[in-house]
């Protein structure tokens, strides 16, 4: 088997600063982990990447190009679109190695996620070369720190989940920039609870909640009822909150599973002991 995991979620939730704390982490272990860049707008990261878009296709080159006079959204659809007509371009990169770990960051063009079908046919090409894929959903903590917006955060991720069809882990990110306040407030969404959160959403006295509270209140019973979603806090400044992450989605993937047991040297048997014996 090879293994996979597809870093996904808003612009600016923290998705490469996620890969190379995890390469890191895990280099640390020592364990081999690469990253492969699927952003073809990216500028700037702290990792070297197995395999890289952007030598294939930049977004500028699409956004510049005068026939198809592409903006940013309608350029990142297109490039992504361009690697899957090059799929043998992006097998060729990778290889064919047993026992590949590897992060795909993707762009943070959400809807790529959440109703395209473009993300969901590179899932089929990854598994169709053998990975077992987990999503890694992230989402800036400090976007989710009152009611209204963590529900709104929990609906995108709901959408990722059904497009994709995949295992998925869910990530609020940044958690160390939190303060101690906030980060309490946001310990009681962590496994989200709809009452808190329709409490919180009452409590704010907003107009939008009191036309709009059935509606509200439906959608947190949804969240309750089929329990679709959590949410696992990343501290990068953290070993324990990295490797709490890793082994959860570690197990989500079972890698090492199926890994050869390993005798011990002081396992074996020594013929001379055998000899004694008799």
């Amino acid at each position: 088997m090879r293994y996979a995991q597809l870093v996904v979620g808003p612009a600016g939730s923290g998705k490469s600063t996620y890969c190379s704390t995890i390469v890191k982490h895990a280099s640390d272990s020592k364990r081999i982990v690469e990253v492969v860049n699927l952003d073809p707008a990216a500028e700037h990261f702290d990792y070297e990447p197995l395999v890289d878009i952007r030598e294939l296709i930049h977004l500028d080159d699409a956004m510049e190009d005068e026939e198809l006079q592409f903006g940013p959204n309608g350029g990142l659809v297109f490039c992504i679109e361009t690697l899957l007509e090059n799929s043998d371009w992006l097998e060729e990169q990778l290889g064919d190695v047993d026992d590949d770990y590897i992060l795909f960051d993707c762009p943070g063009q959400i809807e790529l996620y959440t109703h395209l079908s473009v993300m969901r046919k590179i899932v089929d090409l990854l598994q169709g070369w053998n990975f077992r894929i987990c999503v890694v959903f992230l989402i800036d903590s400090q976007f989710m720190v009152d009611g209204a917006k963590f529900l709104s955060g929990t609906m995108a991720a709901l959408s990722v989940m059904v497009n994709l069809e995949l295992p998925h882990v869910n990530v609020l990110t940044k958690m160390d920039l939190l303060t101690k306040t906030v980060r309490k407030q946001l310990d009681n969404y962590l496994d989200p609870d709809p009452h808190i959160l329709l409490s919180d959403m009452r409590n704010a006295h907003s107009k939008w909640h009191e036309k709009y509270a059935k509606l509200t209140e439906a959608i947190g019973e949804v969240i309750e009822n089929f329990s679709l979603v959590r949410f696992y806090p990343l501290n990068i400044k953290d070993e324990e909150s990295i490797e709490n992450i890793l082994i959860t989605i570690d197990n989500i993937i079972q890698y090492g599973e199926y890994a050869d047991v390993k005798i011990r040297d002081f396992d074996e048997e020594d013929p001379e002991d055998n000899e004694n014996c008799d």
